[in-house]
């Protein structure tokens, strides 16, 4: 079996490359000139370069493979233009290289976000048959790249994936937490509820719904079986690190302001103010029902256990 991976060379792609490997697939992997390759340099992998913003780069390199997984995304920007062309056109482009080269690909697996879908306006959690209503420019984005993913869905196997908040080893972003909460604060936002899932269950779930001829066509929303509020997080990380962390409240109507200060410190950090149009919602929450019951799809990691082993991993590679 011969895959093609986007965005090997990050966070989740590098997980996704290294389990594809374990089970005897044969790896690819699509990247730019300027993409860092420290996860990846060392696995059983062939590296070509391209890029998803020029589709003329594309074209001969997606003949012949079984499976494409295209996770190559842009999740933090300061302009929206720069998420529409990278998240909407690039996606485009890929799978308009593909329908033109590999009319026998067997599985196209984009990996959305639950960003594109919206917050839940209640404590119901999202299912995949509600309406999309992203509120910030990245989860507009992702939305655009799902609706070019659709258009070809009556030509090739097409499957798109909605994760929420991925945490785990390699993951910066919730690396800001630990370390915040490494120096005894963490941000209280209100009481707000989130979705989670540990980047190994993640994995799992994008390889089930590649090889499983249920998920062809479909949409899946992939996280673990609970929902989680901002101090629970916390909490479960506070105790991890052995901590005494405490909230330092942020009303949602300095936010704009909060994440202006955090852009002049780090520009493509976690603290934006794109993200923070995010962050101003309550219920970040989805339901993985659908992928339960039509393809199997059963997290293993549960928040305890992911944040320990994620805090372990920081410590070894002295990030924290």
């Amino acid at each position: 079996m011969k895959a093609l991976v986007t965005g090997a060379s990050g966070f989740i792609g590098s997980h996704l490359c290294e389990e594809l490997i374990r089970r005897g697939y044969r790896v690819t992997c699509l990247s730019r000139q300027s993409s860092t390759l420290s996860w990846i340099e060392n696995l059983d992998i062939e590296l070509v370069k391209g890029d998803c913003t020029d589709i003329e780069t594309l074209r001969n390199i997606v003949i012949g493979f079984d499976y494409v997984f295209h996770l190559a995304g842009l999740t933090k920007a300061t302009s929206g233009d720069a998420f529409y062309c990278i998240n909407a056109k690039g996606t485009e482009n890929l799978i308009q290289a593909v329908a033109e080269k590999n009319t026998g690909l067997k599985r196209f697996v984009y990996l959305s976000s639950l960003a594109a879908a919206g917050p839940s306006a209640t404590k119901n959690p999202l299912c995949e048959d509600a309406p999309p209503s992203p509120v910030s420019d990245y989860g507009r984005s992702k939305l655009e790249g799902e609706k070019a993913v659709l258009r070809y869905a009556k030509t090739l196997p097409i499957t798109i994936l909605r994760p929420p908040a991925i945490y785990g080893p390699r993951d910066r972003d919730m690396l800001f937490v630990f370390k915040m909460i490494k120096k005894g604060v963490f941000f209280d936002l209100g009481k707000c509820y989130y979705s989670l899932l540990y980047v190994d269950d993640l994995v799992q779930g994008i390889i089930l719904c590649a090889e499983n001829t249920m998920a062809e066509g479909k949409i899946y929303f992939l996280c673990d079986t609970k929902f989680y509020t901002g101090e629970e997080i916390a909490m479960h990380i506070s105790e991890t690190l052995a901590v005494k962390a405490f909230p330092l409240r942020v009303p949602k109507f300095v936010m704009p302001f909060f994440a202006f200060i955090g852009e002049r410190f780090n520009k493509q950090g976690i603290i934006n103010r794109d993200r923070i149009k995010d962050f101003r919602h309550t219920y970040w929450i989805c339901d993985a029902k659908k992928a339960r019951e039509e393809i199997g799809f059963l997290p293993k990691v549960g928040l305890k256990e992911g944040i320990k082993w994620t805090a372990d991993w920081y410590r070894i590679h002295r990030w924290l």
